[in-house]
């Protein structure tokens, strides 16, 4: 390991905005939609969405519902039909299949706020009954996550929707089931095979993160408020996909927004921007070189923690075993100083964590379409912890064929960040991934000295 002198270069122009999605493609994934539910003998699928919890919803429609809840019933045949509350009528139009008349909806006043008037609705069950179900229906509900019988003693059965709406739906039929995985599942969830488009989607969203990183760790100044440093994040409208942090200071707090603490040269500092199919996370000290740091912090903790990454980097490819690198990642990371928490990567989509397919044991062989997230986090008492954390996609030679025909500019920049992970920073990447970061593998242990970076 070691530090180099680096100027980081710009992969080319950000494209003004991101890509539209069409109609035909949300036809496309109601149709895989359907096929995943015959695979599972349900005859129906009831999706709910709420504001913290809307990524398979939007997935199906492009709605997010705002302040309210909301369901999508599906259907194996016919066009299926989204609830919403008073507020989320006029939204509906964000919808691609709505507008073009593949969505029929309705209002149900009960997912409004409290306190709207809700006495013009017809009752839940009616509306099931009404779209065909009844003592015979085979429902699977998708909420955001599901169950082994290892976690909940009704496994599958478990559903993480509003009680309302499982009673509701086991009033009606006995045969109700958690269908998340269709979704969520790391090894078949539909939403692990990205588009081209959504690649494309999850580039400008990546690219937009990290350069509000780039921006952020430019800005860092000692004495200044993590509430001044914030300003510098760059916020441009788009989704967001987790919480956005910044923490510094002797008492800062995991996951904390800003809150006053003071910038401090031999302070750890910490900040997160996460927006969909995007988490650009990094944490380093604030200082210019090892006298403001922690003694041992580069060679014994930075430096073991890159090594690391560049083997997890090599690694990652279209079928490899993920339980290979998570068991790889965690022998050069065990025990102190390194403590690492959680999954070493994970996979990301409109929400910062969608599912995981590393995990010990794991035998699930890495696909073309996934959205991986570079997510290992060390923890140590006085280190703290260090990153490099941003989206990586893989993608086989036809993926990026129809990234090369619809999105070059986006294929063109996703391969100059990995020639430049390659031919400065060392690392060994496959053809088939693709970052999206503007920050690829860039760690800077020295805030202060931001062009001053790790490397193989």
């Amino acid at each position: 390991m070691k530090l180099i002198e680096t100027a980081l270069p710009s992969f080319g122009p950000a494209p003004a905005s991101p890509p539209t999605h069409t109609a035909a493609e949300y036809e496309t994934r109601l149709q895989a939609t359907r096929q995943a539910m015959a695979r599972r003998d349900l005859t129906h699928l009831i999706v709910y969405g709420d504001r913290e919890h809307s990524a398979n919803l939007a997935w199906l429609t492009g709605f997010d519902p705002r302040f309210e809840e909301s369901v999508l019933i599906v259907g194996l045949h016919g066009t299926p039909l989204i609830l919403v509350g008073t507020e989320c009528e006029a939204y509906l139009r964000i919808s691609p299949p709505f507008v073009e008349g593949h969505l029929r909806s309705e209002r149900f006043e009960p997912f409004s706020l409290l306190g709207i008037a809700r006495d013009q609705s017809r009752q839940l069950d009616e509306i099931f009954r009404g779209e065909g179900l009844d003592e015979t229906s085979r429902v699977g509900c998708a909420g955001w996550k599901y169950f082994a019988l290892s976690e909940h003693p009704l496994g599958e059965r478990a559903l993480e929707v509003p009680a309302f709406l499982a009673d509701t739906l086991r009033a009606i039929t006995p045969h109700v089931s958690n269908g998340t995985m269709l979704f969520q599942h790391p090894a078949t969830g539909l939403r692990t095979f990205c588009s081209a488009a959504e690649i494309a989607t999850f580039e400008y969203s990546n690219i937009a993160a990290s350069n509000g990183m780039r921006k952020l760790i430019g800005a860092i100044q000692p004495g200044m408020t993590d509430f001044e440093l914030a300003e510098h994040m760059g916020f441009n409208g788009l989704r967001h996909s987790c919480h956005w942090t910044v923490k510094t200071g002797p008492n800062r707090i995991s996951l904390a927004s800003p809150s006053g603490n003071i910038v401090q040269h031999g302070q750890p500092l910490s900040a997160n921007i996460g927006l969909i199919g995007a988490n650009c996370c990094r944490c380093a000290f604030v200082a210019t070189d090892a006298r403001q740091a922690p003694p041992g912090y580069v060679e014994h903790f930075v430096g073991p923690y890159v090594a690391a990454m560049g083997e997890w980097f090599s690694l990652l490819r279209i079928g490899a075993v993920a339980g290979v690198i998570e068991a790889r990642v965690r022998a050069l990371l065990a025990g102190p100083p390194f403590h690492l928490k959680l999954n070493p990567g994970h996979l990301i989509h409109l929400e910062e964590w969608m599912s995981t397919p590393f995990y010990p044991g794991s035998d699930i062989e890495l696909h073309s379409g996934m959205a991986i997230q570079a997510d290992v986090i060390p923890s140590h008492p006085v280190f703290v912890s260090t990153r490099m954390e941003d989206t990586f996609v893989l993608a086989d030679a036809p993926l990026r064929r129809q990234l090369a025909e619809s999105y070059p500019d986006c294929l063109a920049r996703c391969t100059a960040r990995r020639d430049f992970m390659r031919s400065v920073l060392g690392f060994e990447l496959a053809d088939d991934v693709l970052p999206l970061s503007n920050l690829p593998g860039v760690l800077s242990p020295y805030l202060l000295a931001p062009e001053y970076v790790m490397a193989l």
